[in-house]
């Protein structure tokens, strides 16, 4: 029986274990529970190999939903994924940058889609298995923290979420670890405590991406000379898409000295490469930022930015631009500044926002 005295909370479940703990909490705590999964798109005949959503998942997210007694619904979002985040992923590599389908797949499937969904049903929440906190001592601007678990803290694919969705969101496990996650798994009795965790592209299966843009934009493959910065010509590449900021194996050219991917060249159709001092530097732009409280900044200030999901933190001066844009610079060169992934702002454990890596 619904119980109407308290409010209703839809968990985004996927059949693994930290989205099965956050609906047992949640449930523990006295909501109304309802789980819903996405049925996500995958390339026709590797249906079996998208962990988000295989059938496999699917039947056991179903069953952890009735082990806890609660409804589940299965929601396609098929189209609307592929639109939204695959299309994305092969245009941006097909403009030279490395995209993170991850955020894309936050903002537009999760927090807008499956958001919508979760009101529909007369949902006040919707909850999710991330490792992130929310303060909500200010309930007209909620913070988004850091996980207490920093290794498997997941702030960076979440600084795209907006005041309006974080007014709506849970995060019931971003307190634990995951020893601890597991654990509860196995005091509520539910059998995926020792599941794996799923992969980040689950689009791909387990694919190689540059097998995947072959086969869905074979005009990815377009030959080109590799140069150094001097423009010398040390070999052929087969086309910028298939090569990352930093790479250095797979280059296909002999040097005394190990080689770097520098720079992609859209223009000459050339990728740069270069020895290690030659890699990295100190500053990048980022467009498209959502700052978190809702309001840029009105001054530069310090911060620490992460330019990768599993990237360090590093210290910088971050300066709030015109259009949704920010100035980032670095204290220290980095490596691996990479276009189409996100640059995300933090002070401490409170994440500010961040925004995507321009050229």
């Amino acid at each position: 029986m619904t119980n109407t005295a308290q409010p209703t909370v839809v968990v985004a479940m996927s059949g693994g274990v930290d989205s099965s703990v956050a609906a047992a909490l949640l449930k523990q705590q006295g909501y109304n529970v309802i789980g819903m999964m996405l049925r996500l798109w995958s390339e026709p005949g590797s249906e079996m190999d998208n962990r988000c959503c295989t059938p496999d998942s699917m039947a056991l997210a179903r069953r952890m939903a009735a082990r806890l007694g609660i409804p589940f619904y299965a929601v396609d979002a098929r189209q609307y994924f592929h639109d939204t985040v695959v299309r994305a992923f092969i245009d941006g590599y097909a403009q030279g940058t490395t995209p993170n389908p991850c955020l894309r797949c936050n903002r537009h499937v999760r927090w807008e889609f499956l958001l919508q969904h979760a009101l529909n049903l007369g949902a006040s929440f919707m909850a999710t298995g991330h490792y992130a906190r929310l303060d909500r001592s200010d309930p007209s601007s909620i913070k988004l923290l850091r996980a207490r678990d920093s290794g498997k803290d997941q702030s960076y694919v979440l600084h795209v979420l907006r005041q309006h969705q974080l007014q709506r969101a849970l995060f019931p496990i971003g307190e634990l670890t995951k020893p601890e996650v597991r654990q509860l798994a196995r005091d509520f009795n539910l059998p995926v405590a020792e599941r794996a965790d799923s992969q980040d592209l689950c689009f791909l299966g387990n694919g190689d991406y540059r097998q995947f843009l072959l086969r869905n934009a074979p005009q990815i493959e377009n030959p080109g000379p590799i140069l150094n910065r001097a423009g010398k010509v040390l070999g052929q590449h087969q086309g910028l898409a298939f090569y990352t900021i930093g790479q250095r194996k797979g280059l296909g050219i002999a040097s005394p000295q190990p080689l770097y991917v520098i720079e992609k060249d859209l223009q000459r159709n050339a990728l740069i490469v270069g020895q290690k001092d030659e890699l990295g530097g100190r500053e990048l732009l980022a467009a498209d930022v959502n700052w978190i409280s809702g309001s840029s900044p009105q001054a530069p200030f310090r911060a620490q930015v992460k330019i990768r999901y599993k990237a360090q933190l590093a210290a910088a001066t971050v300066t709030p631009l015109e259009n949704q844009q920010a100035r980032v610079i670095f204290d220290e060169p980095l490596r691996d500044i990479t276009p189409g992934q996100a640059a995300v702002f933090y002070q401490d454990d409170l994440c500010l926002g961040g925004g995507i890596i321009q050229l």
